[in-house]
């Protein structure tokens, strides 16, 4: 009989015939064959016995290469996202950086949006800026623009981000895919604000989704990651970036791996809440006399409501809002709530306020991604709505 836990037996289980949330529950899942235990044991070892020298128990050999508790958690991504091999890592960032050092060389050129998390922005500009490698950043929802900045022969990713931090850009993953296959570049897209319940990007032909698995993934706030899911077709990429990480070693550790298995297993009743919760937000920040606009693709008045609606089954637990006073509106308006906690990150199941400007994009001001001092940033949790709303409205109240 068979290991249950090797790699190679999670991945026959994937359930790629199950539904969405049937799959988050049980790929990569399998009940403990030692004792019955429903829920996988998490394998808190760096290094496994052999049977003999190269005699691996079910490929295992040392936890930097592979542990049973992150191959149940990479099958899990890569059922969630319909793709042939997913990776976890340490964080979203390293999940980025291994896959641009795998793709990337000296003289390489990467076209990436406008509107993208500021990690990311300073990661390409600033780490790989320093390799010789150029990028150009553009408005990923513009077709013609992205077009216009590919460099035949020199462009080798395109780097995409929808709905965007923060300003909730909507681009279409199926036009950028093709014009990407037209090209020769590579398009990767992340997909960490609408999480795979919402968007499964590899499915409307990009390449590579890329996961914070911190956020919506993790969803409780209590454990930092990243994820790499590869789309069939591209198996030589997905075991060149399995090597650049083993070699470079930026993994998950076991205990990460399992809370983000666990946080998983709900990731679809908490996208439907989070989704519930934020729409009726924005719909009442979108009436208020203080908010000059609220960037949300679930208003029919966002400019890409109706490819959001294509492309997604839901709008998510993301919006912005730009204060009608400015920048001294904004940082008051992030100081002044009470449920929506000052924070960075995003994606909990408590509800977060942040202000990118001097926060999570603050890395990038100066640069053609720099956010305007107006804008708040909003994680809508699954808390009572209407306790939300009463948040909401006191703190507009007091502005």
């Amino acid at each position: 009989m068979k290991d249950m836990n090797t790699p190679e037996l999670r991945t026959e289980q994937r359930h790629d015939d199950a539904r969405f949330d049937t799959r988050a529950i049980h790929a990569g899942q399998a009940f403990d064959p030692t004792t019955g235990a429903v829920i996988p044991p998490i394998y808190q070892t760096s290094t496994f016995v052999q049977d003999g020298i190269g005699g691996l128990r079910g490929g295992y050999e040392y936890s930097r290469s592979s542990n049973p508790t992150r191959t149940a958690l990479e099958t899990q991504l890569a059922a969630l996202e319909g793709g042939i091999r997913g990776l976890s890592f340490a964080s979203g960032l390293a999940a980025e950086d291994a896959l641009l050092r795998t793709v990337l060389a000296p003289g390489d050129h990467v076209v990436i949006g406008n509107d993208v998390y500021g990690g990311t922005h300073r990661l390409v500009r600033r780490i790989f800026g320093g390799w010789s490698i150029r990028h150009a950043t553009v408005d990923t929802s513009d077709l013609a623009a992205v077009r216009d900045a590919i460099e035949l022969g020199t462009t080798k990713v395109l780097w995409v981000e929808t709905p965007s931090n923060p300003l909730m850009k909507i681009s279409d993953v199926a036009a950028l895919a093709e014009l990407g296959d037209e090209a020769g570049v590579l398009v990767v897209v992340d997909n960490t604000f609408a999480s795979p319940a919402l968007q499964q990007p590899l499915a409307f032909g990009a390449a590579v989704v890329v996961h914070s698995t911190t956020k919506y993934l993790g969803g409780h706030s209590d454990v930092v990651g990243g994820g790499l899911v590869f789309a069939a077709g591209q198996e030589e990429l997905a075991e060149r970036v399995t090597f650049t990480q083993f070699a470079a070693g930026a993994i998950s550790g076991p205990f990460d791996a399992f809370l983000t298995s666990r946080g998983i297993k709900t990731l679809g009743i908490r996208m439907q809440r989070h989704s519930q919760n934020a729409l009726a937000i924005a719909r009442r920040l979108d009436e208020h006399a203080a908010v000059e606009r609220v960037y949300y693709p679930g208003l029919e008045s966002h400019s890409g409501h109706e490819l959001a609606g294509r492309q997604m089954s839901g709008y998510g637990g993301m919006l912005s809002i730009a204060l009608a006073g400015g920048a001294p509106a904004a940082r008051r308006f992030a100081e002044s709530t009470s449920l929506f906690q000052l924070a960075e990150s995003l994606g909990g199941v408590e509800s977060l306020v942040n202000y990118p400007s001097d926060m999570t994009h603050a890395s990038v001001k100066g640069t053609e991604a720099e956010v305007p001092d107006s804008i708040v940033r909003l994680s809508v949790g699954i808390e009572d709505v209407d306790d939300l709303l009463d948040d909401i409205d006191r703190t507009l109240a007091r502005l």
